[in-house]
């Protein structure tokens, strides 16, 4: 029912920034909690930011704290993902994610979600 498409990755210089973007459509309940994940080459799929629509209430990776910003734009349907400082381990495939939730918090496991996009691809260097 929902449908997710990712923008914005790329090859990006130690220390530079990126912008990712997900376009979201479908039912709005299905998709309250708003995800980015990412998952380096042999690694397993991690969570890294999240975010409740209804209050923009925002959740952050340890590793990423301070260094990316989630932000929703409900009217548009769009979420993004802003990172800065970006480093080598960094590097991933990173995804978008909806899920629902009935507690008004969004987390980071990907149980929660239940609709993914196909992905793009950061890489710092």
């Amino acid at each position: 029912h929902v449908q997710l498409v990712e923008s914005g990755g790329g090859s990006v210089q130690i220390g530079g920034s990126l912008r990712l973007s997900c376009a979201a459509s479908g039912p709005t309940y299905l998709r309250n909690c708003m995800g980015w994940f990412r998952q380096p080459p042999g690694k397993e799929r991690e969570g890294v930011a999240a975010i409740y629509t209804g209050r923009s209430t925002t959740y952050y990776a340890d590793s990423v704290k301070g260094r990316f910003t989630i932000s929703a734009d409900n009217a548009k349907n769009t979420v993004t993902l802003e990172m800065n400082n970006l480093r080598p381990e960094d590097s991933a495939m990173y995804y978008c994610a909806a899920g629902q939730t009935y507690s008004s918090r969004c987390r980071l496991y990907r149980g929660d979600y239940g609709s993914w996009g196909q992905g793009t691809q950061v890489t710092v260097s």
